[in-house]
């Protein structure tokens, strides 16, 4: 699948917000069908064969929808798994030796992301070949605990540093979605306000909704 980047909705996945007896394929699945526009799979806890596993069923799912499939942190994964890019952390393999390395293996059209928690972070990522941000957290959230919430205004300052595309994260619900793309935001990454509802398409319509 070729280099596309359509931020408005980015589903991250983790297992451990889902209802019961709800598989992460069949999430994954429920969200794709109801719209939103990148997938990042996510998994903190997994040994390397179940994360390559997931990987690999997880890009064939969204290639499906034709929408890509990123994995965060693990740049080997990522490759092994054909999956469309890998999304990187402060402390991950750095920026530049990650595009250097899937232009190596994958080729140009490897999608490369980085958190940046500050417009320096934003600006170094981007002279280091990202090709997009993920800017937060924006809100307390469940999922980053012991995470500053830095709020909204604070993509300002990213949108002024750089001009890739990037997301705001963190406890984002739908009724946050206008302003966090009027700070510059040219989406929003969710996990809990998609994962966690007891009807995953109808909180994927809250959202595009607003499109």
């Amino acid at each position: 699948m070729a280099k596309t980047l359509d931020l408005r909705l980015y589903l991250v996945t983790d297992e451990d917000c889902l209802p019961a007896g709800v598989t992460l394929l069949d999430a994954v699945e429920q969200a794709l069908q109801a719209g939103v526009t990148l997938v990042q799979y996510r998994e903190k806890h997994g040994d390397g064969g179940k994360m390559l596993a997931q990987a690999k069923a997880l890009t064939e799912l969204c290639h499906r929808y034709g929408v890509p499939l990123v994995v965060d942190d693990r740049l080997d994964v990522a490759l092994a798994a054909g999956a469309d890019g890998v999304h990187l952390g402060q402390d991950d393999l750095p920026c530049a030796v990650a595009r250097e390395l899937a232009n190596q293996v994958a080729g140009p059209d490897f999608i490369l992301g980085v958190s940046a928690h500050t417009a320096e972070e934003a600006a170094q990522a981007q002279a280091d070949g990202a090709d997009y941000l993920g800017c937060g957290a924006l809100f307390p959230t469940r999922t980053k605990e012991g995470v500053k919430a830095r709020g909204i205004q604070h993509l300002r300052s990213i949108r002024a540093a750089v001009t890739i595309p990037f997301v705001g994260i963190g406890g984002i619900k739908p009724e946050h979605y206008k302003a966090v793309r009027a700070a510059g935001a040219d989406g929003v990454a969710v996990v809990t306000a998609i994962l966690a509802a007891r009807d995953i398409p109808a909180a994927v319509r809250k959202f595009t909704s607003q499109f």
